[in-house]
């Protein structure tokens, strides 16, 4: 047994052969199950499997795409339950991006924002407003609804939106810190969800808390996009430059002037770092992409209102940001997925399938007890004990290393570069 251990560990052969063996089973087990959550987490599993292999980056990135664009699709289109699967999908992408905005301003740069679904709500009400007739309400001139072809650069526009008021935020919380900050942020974030559900008067701009109904979905020539497995893909396709945005902010000089200024503030000020210039950018990255997302949600939804965007889901994506792990890129994608599969799928079913056994009469749960009453507690009861048995994350952060042979010729040709000069 020892022995095949060590095979699989070093030959790549055979560790390719293994996963796509997976692939295979969990695949055509999702293909020609009616039903199979086990199925589809499993497969949505084997993402962590490939990331865990010694292989190179490039490769990993080509599987991964090949998994999500292809295989998923495919295999959770053999059922009746093909468009749920993709609703959890769509919804795991969502979260993801959100997650990753926010570990721009948490991980990287060590703000404590507890107000970051403002962004959110911001990019939601931005197209929100004039994707239905609500902006005829106030704008003197233009046709309302727009179509649904303006949707693609409303994503653009509403993630230009958050980032303003991601700024707007920075400005007066540049002099605080710590749980002063994280207070703050909060209180920034009521009062956006607060100024929605009232700016309904004297001029009626978000339809306060009637919400907005009918928002119209995207449309791309002369296609709608209505189902989940449609906005499945455009979610695909905004996580990808999220997540080639993130990596190489993270690697950039703006990415470790974040971190050092994360570990000590002081220290990174009196080594010439822009520390003013330097928190904004982190507010106005994450915020960016938090409106993007805002904007798919909204156009996703067709209805916004400011009960969608309350303190709890902030919470939650900071929860998804600590389990995965602070600044670690997958670590905050593993932890995103975790949760949101945890709230949307897991629980859920778990929760239908001890109705379903009470209901029958095979098992009795007192009435305190009942499953949908629990269901938070469970959640709750999960985190702690993530939180005990993995306090640095799921995935935690690893920095590049440097092989000091390698640097020598370089610092040898710094040296004598100086010298010559």
């Amino acid at each position: 047994m020892e022995k095949l251990q060590k095979l699989a560990i070093q030959n790549k052969a055979v560790q390719a052969v293994l996963l796509l063996v997976f692939l295979l089973v969990t695949s055509l087990s999702l293909y020609f199950a009616q039903k199979s959550v086990v199925a589809f987490l499993l497969l949505l599993g084997s993402l962590l499997l490939l990331h865990l292999l010694p292989w190179k980056a490039p490769l990993k990135w080509g599987l991964a795409a090949c998994i999500l664009l292809l295989i998923l699709p495919w295999s959770a289109s053999g059922g009746p339950a093909y468009q749920s699967y993709m609703e959890v999908a769509t919804q795991v992408g969502i979260y993801i991006a959100l997650a990753l905005g926010l570990n721009i301003v948490v991980g990287f740069a060590g703000l404590l924002d507890l107000g970051f679904v403002a962004f959110f709500a911001v990019g939601a009400y931005t197209y929100g407003i004039f994707a239905t007739k609500q902006a005829a309400e106030f704008m003197p001139f233009g046709a309302y609804p727009l179509p649904g072809e303006s949707f693609w650069i409303f994503i653009l526009l509403g993630g230009a939106a958050a980032a303003v008021f991601g700024i707007l935020l920075g400005i007066p919380v540049l002099r605080v810190k710590g749980d002063y900050l994280a207070i703050v942020t909060l209180g920034f974030s009521e009062i956006i969800r607060i100024v929605f559900n009232n700016l309904d008067k004297p001029v009626n701009i978000t339809n306060g808390a009637m919400g907005l109904p009918s928002i119209q979905p995207p449309a791309l020539f002369g296609y709608t996009f209505v189902y989940p497995n449609q906005f499945y893909f455009i979610v695909l396709a905004i996580l990808a430059v999220v997540l080639v945005a993130v990596n190489r902010m993270e690697h950039s000089r703006v990415g470790r002037a974040w971190k050092a200024i994360r570990e000590n503030e002081i220290a990174a000020q009196s080594m010439g770092i822009p520390i003013v210039r330097l928190k904004l950018t982190a507010f106005a990255a994450g915020a960016s992409f938090s409106g993007m997302m805002g904007v798919l949600f909204a156009a996703k939804q067709t209805f916004i209102d400011p009960t969608s965007f309350t303190l709890l889901e902030s919470i939650t994506i900071l929860v998804m940001v600590l389990l995965g792990g602070l600044g670690s890129v997958p670590g905050v994608i593993l932890g995103a997925a975790v949760i949101a599969l945890l709230n949307l799928q897991v629980l859920t079913e778990l929760t239908n399938w001890l109705n379903q056994l009470s209901l029958q009469g095979e098992i009795a749960i007192p009435e305190a007890l009942s499953p949908a009453k629990m269901q938070r507690f469970i959640f709750g009861a999960i985190l702690v004990l993530f939180a005990l048995y993995k306090p640095l994350g799921l995935l935690p952060p690893k920095n590049r290393t440097w092989d000091a042979e390698q640097l020598r010729p370089i610092k040898q040709e710094e040296d004598s570069a100086y010298a010559r000069t």
